[in-house]
């Protein structure tokens, strides 16, 4: 299906690709990987035709269809259910050449005619405008969004139809790049299922491990300007580099101890006349010998945010608080809401229903149309808005952004406050504009925690972060001493990060009780059933009232399973997260004593005491782990208990 042979492509006379090559057969569904700067949009291109390489090339077949989702959103008076239709530039030119041959009189019209009907029954050409609808409504499109301009959506939504129209299309190869960056979790989750039973050959960039985990079959990994491919999912993508790294590690140790073991006898014998042609051997086996590079685990991407100083319950309450924009069509009515600093609340909905609403007023950069907020007196919040990115002054470097914020501060110690978020020093001194994404999302997290808030309110907050970046952002928030609330799409991070959920809807706000695995089936549900009333006609029916009841009664039956499994499931998420602290510390650990330089620099009391140390966190571990498995079958038993 398609082939990179030996290809290799430079830019700005840094290689991006080195001869690459691969394969990858019709029908696979691929997630190509690798940090930010590594070439993947580039590769897309590179198939599209857009670039041009210094050597080898793409192999396609000749009818291949390719369909790339575009950077820009469409726009101008078209309808978003028309642009979809229209992607499936076949249907629309058979349809206008009908249309055309409409009123032919020949024996020639007339059989072209029915070769167009032909063709246009043998696409499925009649049903098209029930398919683009019903990929509209799973990335959020109600019947009159639909069917309104362009024009009228902001360019998060226009890049939706962009994607929905490439959907649609169903080409030969379909190539995503970052696709869920402009969706919301319930979009997120309508698209993964939507590509699990995708019929044909995708690539899709990608750094929401969940994602990649759910949809996807093969993993293509760029590193170090090479191209491999891997079977399964991204987990086991990780599990088998992880592997090769390792004994590629063990390889380049063992050639070098035989390297030297040769130049040793060369040095030793080349004089002696006995030994010469055994010396010369040597030295052209030496000079053959490819040398192995040991592997090098990727540079650990530093996030570490500030800790506050504790302050009494409650930091914030909300008391039957309405809010919106416009004062006779509030969002948000009548809110009851209570958060401490030991909140972890991630807030579900899609996107409309108020959850950025419900975050500024929150953050405080919105006021309350009617009712109360209260906030504790030594409350400082931090605030990670989704346009959070147009405060940056381009032309500004990171230390000047930070010195606006903190004035008394030395250069020096600017520059250490923007490492601890992995920005170094020649990154502290380059203008914002120059920066890439993850760079910049850096900088701002260093701005929105520089006074060290007790609450942080973070909003779509993994935009542009490579994997790496997003598990050490995790990493920090699970570290953070604070409150957090999360708006996420990134699924990985909203079960990693919240202990409970907030349910954003219809006007108002609750608790959910369940997981995420809950709340996909309660969509799933939904979908179902709106599909069913849709089939219907919308009409209701004496029967309808009987099963308007049922499923009512269905509901409130879930909604009470759910809510006695919530707390095993939270204790279960509690003992994963302890058991994940554990283990790193004991990696760090079980590195440090594995390091020769511990036992030059340290005293033998002190290697002493780290072996105590790791002797007690050994038990740490193992406690951490018992914990786990006792509170997984506590949870297993209970819900086969309520199966």
């Amino acid at each position: 299906m398609l082939s990179f042979r030996e290809l290799t492509y430079r830019i700005a006379g840094r290689v991006l690709l080195d001869h690459v090559s691969a394969t990858i057969p019709a029908g696979h569904k691929v997630g190509l990987v690798g940090r930010n700067g590594t070439g993947k949009s580039t590769l897309f291109k590179i198939i599209c035709g857009e670039l041009q390489t210094e050597t080898g090339g793409v192999e396609l077949p000749n009818d291949c269809k390719i369909a790339k989702l575009p950077q820009e959103p469409p726009d101008g008076e078209q309808s978003p259910i028309a642009y979809v239709l229209a992607a499936d530039s076949e249907r629309e030119a058979l349809l206008i050449e009908a249309e055309a041959l409409e009123d032919a009189t020949s024996m020639e019209d007339a059989e072209r005619i029915a070769a167009v009907h032909m063709r246009l029954a043998e696409i499925d050409a009649h049903t098209a405008p029930a398919r683009a609808a019903v990929i509209l409504a799973g990335l959020g499109f109600d019947e009159a969004m639909q069917n309104r301009p362009l024009g009228s959506f902001s360019g998060g939504w226009r890049m939706r139809v962009a994607l929905a129209g490439c959907l649609f299309a169903e080409p030969d190869l379909l190539l995503l790049d970052e696709p869920t960056n402009h969706l919301d979790l319930e979009a997120s989750l309508w698209l993964e299922g939507y590509l699990k039973t995708y019929p044909r050959t995708f690539l899709l960039i990608s750094h929401d491990r969940h994602f990649l985990n759910s949809a996807i079959e093969h993993i293509l990994h760029i590193d170090n300007a090479k191209l491999v491919l891997y079977r399964g999912n991204y987990d086991s993508f990780e599990t088998e580099r992880r592997l090769r790294m390792e004994q590629q590690t063990a390889f380049a140790t063992r050639q070098a101890e035989q390297r030297k073991h040769m130049e040793d006898f060369v040095a030793r014998f080349r004089a002696s006349a006995s030994k010469a042609r055994q010396a010369q051997s040597r030295l052209k086996m030496l000079a053959k010998m490819q040398p192995i590079t040991a592997a090098i685990e990727d540079p650990s991407v530093i996030f570490r945010l500030p800790d506050p100083e504790e302050l009494p319950p409650p930091l914030i309450v909300l008391d039957h608080l309405t809010a919106g924009y416009v004062p006779e069509k509030p969002i948000l009515r009548h809110l009851d809401l209570r958060i401490d600093m030991e909140d972890r609340i991630a807030m579900l909905g899609a996107n409309g229903n108020g959850k950025s609403t419900l975050a500024k007023i929150l953050a405080g950069t919105l006021k309350p149309q009617a009712g109360k907020i209260q906030r504790s007196g030594k409350l400082r919040i931090g605030y990670f808005a989704q346009d959070q990115d147009e405060v940056l002054d381009e032309t500004r470097t990171p230390v000047e952004h930070l010195a606006d914020l903190m004035p008394k501060w030395t250069i020096e110690q600017l520059r250490t406050r923007l490492g601890s978020f992995g920005l170094t020093r020649e990154k502290a001194q380059t203008a914002a504009g120059k920066l890439s994404g993850g760079e910049r999302a850096r900088l701002l997290f260093a701005m929105v925690t520089y006074h060290a808030p007790h609450l942080l309110i973070l909003d779509e907050p993994t935009n542009h972060l490579d994997m790496d970046t997003r598990d050490a952002l995790v990493q920090a928030v699970n570290e953070f001493k604070g409150a957090v609330i999360l708006v996420s799409h990134d699924r990985h991070m909203a079960e990693a990060c919240a202990d409970r959920f907030w349910l954003v809807g219809d006007g108002t706000v609750q608790d959910f009780d369940g997981d995420l695995d809950d709340y996909a089936k309660l969509l799933a549900d939904r979908r179902r059933a709106a599909t069913t009333v849709k089939l219907k006609g919308g009409g209701k029916s004496s029967g309808d009232a009987g099963s308007a009841a049922d499923r009512k009664a269905d509901r409130k039956a879930a909604a009470a399973a759910r809510q006695a499994l919530a707390p095993l499931r939270i204790a279960v998420q509690n003992a994963e997260k302890a058991m994940a602290k554990v283990n790193a510390e004991m990696a760090k650990l079980d590195a440090k004593l594995a390091d020769p330089k511990t036992y030059e620099t340290l005293s033998p009391a002190a290697q002493a005491e780290l072996q105590k140390q790791h002797g007690e966190m050994a038990k740490q571990v193992a406690a951490a782990e018992e914990a786990w498995l006792d509170a997984q079958a506590k949870l297993e038993q209970a819900q086969a208990e309520a199966a």
